[in-house]
């Protein structure tokens, strides 16, 4: 019983700090135009990337971070501002990222989707408390399990891009830019407030 709680107490905080339902709309403005295969293929690699990274970063991020001499304050403004920029570029161009024609659309999967989106800041943060504050395992699983819902909430997307078509996905698109740029304002709130101790 004592195990199930804790993983509760892990598993709910990164469920809100990756907000898979939330970033859903992302998904589908940024696969909007590929084939149902491609997408599925897309999402496949975010989800990889996103669980590589987390991995990654609950081994050496403290090491990092100290090494560096950063605070998860200046990690969050960093974090906010990239959105920022995304989204923005987003607002501004039609397009998050520019990509190489031999990259294809697999690079959407690992940038932007699988970072910063599914496991940007705000979820490496919360790992990192988590990690501090239960055995090991415990967030591990936590963020196993959230990545797994994820692919589930996901892997809805190509029902969503046939129900909506281009102009509904094309809508989606302008509303979701604009949510990511609000996220990314109160992220950078969030670090300028713990950095200045307001």
């Amino acid at each position: 019983m004592e195990i199930l709680r804790d993983l509760g107490l892990t598993f709910i905080p990164l469920f809100v700090a990756m907000d898979p339902i939330g970033i859903l709309p992302f998904v589908i403005s940024l696969t909007g135009d590929m084939a149902p295969t491609q997408r599925s293929k897309t999402v496949r690699h975010a989800m990889l990337t996103a669980l590589a990274l987390g991995l990654i970063f609950i081994g050496i991020g403290k090491g990092v971070f100290s090494l560096l001499n950063i605070s998860m304050a200046d990690f969050l403004v960093a974090g906010g501002i990239i959105l920022l920029v995304l989204a923005v570029r987003y607002l501004m161009t039609g397009k998050l990222v520019e990509f190489q024609p031999m990259l294809g659309g697999d690079m959407i999967g690992v940038v932007p989707i699988g970072t910063p989106l599914v496991v940007g800041p705000a979820v490496l943060t919360t790992l990192l408390l988590l990690t501090d504050r239960f055995p090991l395992w415990i967030p591990i699983v936590a963020f196993i399990l959230n990545l797994l819902l994820a692919w589930l909430v996901f892997s809805q997307a190509n029902r969503v891009v046939r129900i909506l078509r281009r102009e509904g996905v094309g809508a989606i698109s302008q509303i979701a830019s604009l949510l990511l740029a609000a996220i990314a304002v109160m992220m950078i709130r969030q670090g300028l407030v713990e950095t200045l101790g307001l």
